[in-house]
């Protein structure tokens, strides 16, 4: 998937590629979900042409309905049936989005299938909140409510009545615009839900709260509350996050930085380990390929700016990628963090640059570079992966979670993972570090202290007598989760802060204290544990 056209790819633990919206659902609920979890068209299609191959329509006529409405159905009640939180338990509610707009030629399978899937489960297992934006016209200043007006209507005709209007707008929905949606779209005005701007995200789940909306929900489902709803951490995380003051400087090096939704998941990680060490992120975006020499040529006053961003910022992000646009801004980049003793954090193609500069101007192999972009390089710091596709794109890279083994506890990586031997990140790649290249590497202080469990591929690196120079192989943003930062994104920002040492030191002091090895004990700072500074 084009990161242009759909943002960043989401990948799940067991593979799964899916859009950014995956992505939200796992952070907001702090759940794991599967491949399956994503229904598309062409996933539909495709069980239904192999059920028709294998003969289980006996020879019939295979329509889209009854055949492939039932195939959605049958697919919804499997998948919602499926544990994601850990506990081995069948989930109580299923949350299932339908996307598009309503009307749509793309979703009309989908929409005739919840139409039916409401008889299958009863009236009292389904309940139908529609989201719909209401504008304001410049001129006039006036909330319009005919859009929604429209669309209520012909979900109406299409045998699916809103339970509650979710309506979307920059300000509070206004009184009298409450009574004319209740009026024409027949549905009471207290579940109508403004869902308006608010400072932070985390404020969406109280704005939700104030409104009643969990109230609706459970009585449409019949559903009565074991516990009176308690949203204090969410409530402390809002406020904390309005109220950072010191700011921490983060430039993020990439090669889409055009369409932010490109890094959604890296935004959401460095804002989680921004508010565990109390800094109001500022990103600094960077597109590396205005890092280049060709370009100095054509914008000088361009080129210098953006290298501004870069030498100001307190820490530097290079993300994954793909592909050679931007890939000798990215060298330039890690070569200055090198140098500079600047706090850099790499991911995926952020540590394969790393190590190519290594081996170009440490190790003085000018020629270095990747098999994906220089195949005829005769120094190959990087290496296509064997079980990696060449022709297939889609889904052929090694995908989900794999196990990381560390090398050593005596590194900063042990500390921030909290682990003595090892942990898992979610990974998306072709390419690898060569291998053969590593002893040399090691040799002149390019630390390898994750390795996978065949001790051949290298999952992370640290330069020795730098205060953070650490990247990895994996994409640990897809795990962050809100009060649970990714480690690694949470030393970048106490690096760039100045407080790793601290925390580092801590870390140490304590696990001492109590007889342990350095691994068994949660510092302040650390996921879960109180704030490192105030």
């Amino acid at each position: 998937m084009s990161p242009f056209e759909h943002g960043e790819v989401f990948v799940l633990d067991d593979g799964g590629e899916g859009d950014l919206d995956l992505g939200n659902y796992e952070r907001f609920l702090d759940v794991n979900l599967t491949r399956d979890h994503n229904i598309t068209t062409g996933k539909v299609y495709q069980s239904v042409i192999e059920k028709e191959r294998r003969g289980d329509y006996l020879g019939k006529t295979v329509q889209v309905v009854p055949h492939v409405t039932d195939a959605i159905q049958d697919w919804i009640e499997r998948v919602g049936a499926i544990s994601v939180d850990g506990t081995g338990r069948r989930p109580e509610v299923c949350i299932i989005e339908l996307g598009g707009t309503v009307g749509d030629i793309e979703s009309a399978p989908f929409v005739e299938a919840l139409r039916q899937f409401q008889f299958r489960v009863g009236p009292e297992n389904m309940c139908v909140i529609h989201v719909s934006l209401v504008p304001v016209l410049g001129s006039v200043g006036e909330q319009k409510t005919k859009p929604t007006q429209h669309t209520v209507q012909t979900l109406r005709s299409l045998g699916m009545y809103p339970t509650m209007l979710a309506c979307r707008s920059e300000n509070m929905l206004e009184s009298s615009v409450r009574e004319k949606l209740a009026l024409f779209c027949h549905v009471p005005t207290n579940q109508i839900l403004s869902i308006h701007d608010v400072s932070n995200i985390w404020r969406v789940p109280l704005l939700l709260r104030d409104q009643g909306a969990h109230h609706v929900i459970m009585s449409t489902l019949k559903l009565a509350p074991r516990q009176p709803l308690d949203m204090r951490r969410w409530e402390a995380r809002a406020d904390r996050w309005d109220a950072l003051e010191e700011e921490v400087h983060i430039a993020v090096c990439g090669k889409y930085t055009g369409l932010s939704d490109s890094y959604l998941s890296v935004i959401k990680a460095l804002q989680h380990a921004a508010i565990a060490t109390n800094r109001r992120l500022v990103i600094d975006w960077v597109d590396t390929s205005e890092l280049e020499q060709p370009f100095s040529d054509v914008n000088p006053q361009q080129h210098a700016a953006v290298w501004g961003l870069v030498k100001a910022a307190d820490g530097i992000l290079v993300p994954g990628g793909f592909g050679g646009r931007g890939t000798e801004g990215k060298i330039l980049v890690c070569e200055y963090a090198r140098t500079h003793k600047k706090p850099y954090f790499g991911v995926c193609l952020g540590m394969q640059v790393a190590v190519i500069e290594f081996a170009r101007n440490v190790c003085g192999l000018a020629q270095a570079h990747s098999q994906e972009i220089d195949k005829a390089t005769p120094h190959p710091a990087v290496v296509f992966m064997p079980e990696g596709s060449r022709t297939h794109l889609g889904g052929t890279m090694r995908l989900g979670a794999r196990r990381t083994l560390l090398t050593t506890v005596d590194s900063i990586t042990a500390k921030l993972y909290q682990a003595m031997d090892s942990f898992d990140e979610r990974h998306r790649h072709r390419y690898e570090v060569n291998p053969d290249m590593v002893p040399m590497f090691e040799e002149k202080g390019l630390r390898f202290v994750g390795k996978d469990e065949t001790g051949v591929r290298m999952e992370v690196i640290e330069l020795t007598g730098h205060p953070y120079y650490v990247a990895c192989q994996f994409h640990p943003e897809f795990k962050s989760r809100p009060g649970k930062p990714s480690p690694l994104f949470l030393g970048l920002l106490l690096a760039a802060s100045g407080q790793l040492n601290q925390y580092v030191h801590g870390y140490v002091e304590e696990s001492r204290s109590r007889g342990g090895s350095g691994a068994d004990v949660a510092p302040a700072g650390a996921p879960g544990s109180p704030m490192v500074s105030k």
